[in-house]
């Protein structure tokens, strides 16, 4: 999730907040046991002004019994429209790659550039997480103010970014927004193929979640607004051309049928003193045989697999092809002409099929009999019965595979893969005095994630409530006085922390506590000192 750091300046806070980035102090502190500081920017400089956010928030400052809990609620989930959402505009009518000078008329359809926090470019995967955050407050609009013209901001861009390079997770500004471009500093020290333009593309790491994650914000749009415009009227279903041949070439086995080495669509080496940023056998990764699923040579962190079918991914990409076919159906009985309705009716088909045989794929080869907790879901495995037994806190991750659909949070399999995510059977379950969750090779051992804390409490089917007040409690002990989520924590000293802005995981949390609100109501008239 993370790349060289750039110059990018951390927001601006408002003038009586507490301790900031720069280490002053004043006042308007919240008045619990650990006095948060209101960490939002000062109106006039907010990025994305949302008078239905305005509105949650003033509803639940009466239903939050907890102050500290209010306060950090107050910070985190307006935090990606507050300070990430960098530009908003519309394409111009030729957006072919001209240079930006000659961007001089503009088209309707809307683009939405949304950096990570600290990092000045556009991953996919986090900015369609961000803006689903605000999923609870998505209603049909035409207006370019409004959180549906955001969305389609989102699936727009991102819909030319995977038709630019598809195995690549993070770009560049849009020539129409006229930012400065960002500077990866380990572009020199990486070996693509397929190479890149750094001019529009930030980084290039192929990360089956981040295709996703398009096919995920764009069936959430859909199915909550019913507005096919943006599939329709642009290049939507050329795009999903695009994503289905690119994984198609990534499910192949890594030897033909006679012994010989089977071309790939993806490689990458790198020159870099950790084993988590490159890749072993030349690029290629660790062999595989096929097994229907898609590989991914790198891991929702950022972080290279071990095994290449990585199998939450597996599943998220399977959930939301499934979901995102229902969407070119209806492109097929709406095309404009015969030529495009026949290749929407073709591309349903693939995509249902494809869906069906990575499902298939994921419970003959990604199920794994464990002698203390029975069948799980593996994390990796590679089609020879090699597979790798952990969970990581980024998303996708096992946990969350309730949360994303792919189970039934009643699933058999399901529960003891949850059980064992949150164990020390876990190698990277991170538990101290401080902090106790799932953390990742990211960050290293014994740094637990908040981000895997609340999909805990998403996906908890404790009827007492227990498990989600204690993750609740653990996540608001966690800020180090600063009142935003971290990256991690270490689980033995709160104040070492990775990430002071990191929008993805402060949303999150906002549409967490919007959850609560809905589902479980009593957890927000507790106080949790």
């Amino acid at each position: 999730m993370e790349a060289p750091m750039s110059t990018i300046s951390p927001p601006v806070v408002a003038q009586n907040a507490g301790k900031n980035a720069g280490g002053w102090m004043n006042k308007n502190l919240s008045p619990g046991r650990y006095q948060l500081p209101l960490q939002r920017p000062i109106e006039r400089c907010r990025k994305f002004f949302l008078p239905a956010l305005e509105r949650t928030i003033a509803r639940l400052r009466d239903k939050i019994v907890d102050p500290d809990l209010f306060r950090l609620f107050e910070n985190a989930y307006p935090n990606t429209l507050d300070t990430a959402v960098l530009w908003t505009g519309f394409a111009a009518k030729d957006n072919v790659g001209l240079p930006s000078a000659n961007y001089s008329t503009t088209s309707d359809e809307d683009l939405a550039f949304i950096i990570t926090g600290d990092i000045n470019a556009m991953w996919l995967r986090d900015s369609a997480n961000q803006i689903l955050s605000y999923l609870p407050l998505l209603e049909p609009s035409e207006s370019a103010q409004s959180i549906a013209a955001l969305f389609r901001g989102v699936i727009n861009l991102q819909s030319r970014y995977i038709k630019i390079s598809p195995y690549c997770h993070a770009f560049q500004p849009p020539p129409e927004s006229n930012l400065a471009l960002a500077t990866n500093f380990a572009y020199h020290l990486n070996k693509v193929n397929p190479a890149y333009d750094r001019s529009k593309t930030y980084d290039c790491k192929w990360e089956l979640d981040s295709l996703a994650s398009f096919l995920q914000i764009s069936s959430e749009y859909y199915n909550s607004t019913g507005d096919m415009r943006p599939f329709i009227k642009y290049k939507w279903v050329e795009t999903v051309g695009v994503i289905l041949d690119a994984v198609e070439a990534m499910r192949t086995a890594t030897y033909t049928s006679d012994g010989h080495i089977a071309p790939s669509g993806y490689t990458m080496t790198g020159q870099t003193n950790r084993a988590t940023e490159t890749t072993s056998n030349d690029g290629l990764g660790n062999p595989v045989k096929y097994t229907g699923m898609i590989r991914s040579t790198f891991r929702p962190s950022d972080d290279a697999t071990i095994h290449q079918f990585l199998i939450p991914s597996n599943m998220m990409f399977a959930r939301y092809l499934e979901t995102a076919s229902a969407i070119m159906a209806k492109c097929k009985t709406q095309g404009v002409d015969v030529a495009k309705s026949q290749k929407a009716e073709n591309l349903t088909h693939r995509m249902r099929n494809m869906s069906a045989e990575i499902r298939a794929g994921i419970t003959d080869y990604g199920v794994f009999h464990h002698p203390l907790f029975g069948p799980i879901f593996a994390y990796e495995v590679d089609g020879y019965g090699s597979h790798n037994l952990m969970d990581d806190a980024n998303l996708p991750s096992l946990l969350s595979a309730a949360l994303m659909g792919y189970v039934s949070p009643r699933d058999e399999v399901y529960l003891n893969t949850r059980l064992f995510a949150l164990s020390e059977a876990n190698p990277y379950w991170s538990h101290g005095p401080v902090f106790r969750a799932v953390g990742g090779p990211h960050n290293g051992p014994a740094r637990g994630w908040p981000l895997a804390s609340i999909v805990r409490i998403m996906t908890s089917e404790d009827g007492s409530g227990e498990e989600a007040e204690e993750e609740i409690k653990a996540i608001l002990s966690t800020t180090d006085g600063l009142g935003l989520i971290h990256e991690s924590i270490d689980a033995w000293d709160v104040k070492k922390w990775s990430r002071q802005w990191f929008s993805w995981a402060n949303g999150m949390f906002g549409q967490m506590i919007l959850d609560i609100e809905k589902n479980r109501p009593y957890l927000l008239d507790k106080t949790y000192q």
